[in-house]
C-alpha cells in the first residue's frame, strides 16, 4: 500500500477529523478542569515544587503529568462524544495509558474495541459509527479498514507520533531499513511500523548493539531472526537489509538510550562504508518528543536532590512512566510505580508495580517513621488529580492533614 497517498486523500475525506474542533472547546475545557486539574498542585507548583506537611516533604519533579499532546487527545474524544450525541463512538485502544482517563470514556458511552485471540475485532463497528483513534495513534490497515466501512474517523494522534511516520516514509521512500527503538507490542510502534517499508525493532542499546555486530562480522541469520521473531517486517534479511539504515522510535523511549543508538549506528555504518559513504548507508532525524524529554530531566534533577524515595504515578502499562522509574532505579533509590492512590492502604502499605515485572507487590510500612523527603512525579497521561489523591493519602499515613499545611 501507498500509505503516503492513502493519508493523503484520508486527509481530504469530509469524515475525517484531525485538526478541526466540533465548536464546544470552551465547554471541554471546564469539564476537563474539573476532571482532572488540582488547586493543590497549582499551589505546590507556585511555591517552588516543595510541600512541607509535618515529617513530610514533598519535591515535586519540575516537568510531570499530561503533555499537550494528552490534553489534545482527550479534549477532542470528549468534543466528539458532544457533537455526535446520538451516534454510536468506539475507540480502537486506550486513549492515553491511564485508568481514570479510560474509565472516563466509558461513562460517556464511548465503547472500546475489544481483543479477541490477540486481534482487534470491528465485526461490531459499522458506517456512520464514530471512531476514535488514540494519541498512539493507529496501524495504516486499521485506518484504511474504517475508511472502507464509511465510519466517521477522530484522529486525536499525537503530532510528534506523526512526525515519526514521516521520517519512516523517508527511510522507505530511499530504500533504507527503519530501525526502529521501541517496544514491538506497543500501540504506538505498532502503528509506526504500519508506516514504514523494511523494519527492524530494537527495545534497547544491548539489542542495537547485537544488531551493529551482525553489520560488521556477519552471524547466523537463523538465530537473528528468531532473536527478534515478532520485531521485523515481512520477508526481513539482515544480510540484506542492514546495508542502509534509518534511525526512529517510540517517542517515549528513553531519550538518551534513543541517542546512544542512534550513534552506535553511525559509528558502525562509518566503520563498515567509510566516511564518503555513510550517507548511502545510514539516516537519522531527530524524533524524540518534547514532552518525555522535559520529563526525563526533570527526573533527573529530582533524584538528585535530597530525597528517601519516590512515587512514580501513571498507567502500568505507560511507557513514558516506566522509564522514569528506570531512572530511580539507576540511582539506587527505593521507587514505587503506582497508577493511582487507591494503591496505597489500607495503613501504611503500597501496592505496585516494581520494573519489568508482571505482578503487583504490596510492601508494608513503606513509610518510614519521623521525618522524610518524598520526590513525586508522573508520567504524561496522569492527571494532577491523581497526584494529588496520592499526597493526601501520603500525609493521611504520616497522621496529618492538608488543613495544618496552607
Amino acid at each position: 500500500m501507498d500509505t503516503k497517498a492513502f493519508k493523503r486523500a484520508l486527509n481530504h475525506s469530509e469524515n475525517y477529523y484531525r485538526n478541526q474542533g466540533f465548536g464546544q472547546k470552551d465547554d471541554v475545557a471546564g469539564q476537563m478542569k474539573v476532571e482532572y486539574e488540582s488547586d493543590l498542585i497549582q499551589t505546590i507548583r507556585t511555591h517552588n515544587n516543595q510541600l512541607v506537611n509535618g515529617d513530610v516533604t514533598i519535591h515535586l519533579a519540575e516537568s510531570f503529568g499530561f503533555c499537550w499532546g494528552v490534553e489534545r487527545a482527550i479534549a477532542m474524544a470528549y468534543e466528539a462524544r458532544s457533537h455526535f450525541p446520538n451516534q454510536r463512538i468506539w475507540i480502537t485502544n486506550e486513549i492515553i495509558h491511564n485508568p481514570e482517563v479510560n474509565h472516563q470514556l466509558k461513562v460517556m458511552n464511548v465503547q472500546f474495541i475489544e481483543l479477541i485471540d490477540g486481534e482487534k475485532d470491528f465485526s461490531g463497528v459499522g458506517e456512520g459509527d464514530v471512531v476514535i483513534l488514540p494519541a498512539f495513534g493507529a496501524s495504516v490497515q486499521e485506518m484504511k479498514l474504517l475508511h472502507d466501512k464509511g465510519c466517521t474517523i477522530v484522529d486525536t494522534t499525537c503530532p510528534w507520533v506523526s512526525k515519526v511516520w514521516n521520517t519512516v516514509e523517508k527511510h522507505k521512500k530511499r530504500e533504507f531499513t527503519s530501525i526502529i527503538h521501541g517496544k514491538y507490542q506497543h500501540e504506538e510502534t505498532v502503528a509506526t511500523s504500519s508506516f514504514a517499508g523494511t523494519y527492524l525493532i530494537v527495545l534497547n542499546l544491548t539489542e542495537a548493539e547485537y544488531v551493529a555486530n551482525y553489520i560488521l562480522n556477519g552471524g547466523d541469520k537463523a538465530e537473528f531472526l528468531q532473536k527478534f521473531a515478532n520485531a521485523h517486517s515481512a520477508g526481513f534479511d539482515p544480510d540484506r537489509d542492514l546495508q542502509a539504515v534509518g534511525i526512529a522510535n517510540q517517542t517515549t523511549m528513553l531519550k538518551g538510550e534513543t541517542e546512544l543508538i542512534g550513534k552506535l549506528f553511525e559509528r558502525t555504518l562509518l566503520k563498515k562504508y567509510g566516511p564518503l559513504a555513510l550517507n548511502e548507508h545510514f539516516h537519522s532525524f531527530n524524533t524524540i518528543c518534547d514532552a518525555t524529554q522535559e520529563r526525563q530531566d526533570a527526573m533527573f534533577s529530582l533524584v538528585d536532590a535530597d530525597i528517601d524515595l519516590i512515587v512514580v504515578i501513571g498507567g502500568f502499562n505507560s511507557s513514558n512512566t516506566t522509564h522514569l522509574q528506570e531512572i530511580a532505579i539507576e540511582r539506587q533509590l527505593p521507587s514505587f510505580h503506582i497508577d493511582s492512590a487507591t494503591r496505597i492502604g489500607p495503613g501504611n502499605q503500597i501496592e505496585h508495580k516494581p520494573l519489568h515485572e508482571q505482578a503487583l507487590v504490596t510492601t508494608p510500612d513503606w513509610l518510614p517513621a519521623g521525618k522524610i523527603s518524598i520526590g513525586v512525579t508522573s508520567g504524561a497521561s496522569t492527571p494532577d488529580k491523581a497526584v494529588q489523591e496520592v499526597i493526601e493519602k501520603i500525609f493521611a499515613i504520616k497522621s496529618k492533614t492538608l488543613s495544618t499545611v496552607m
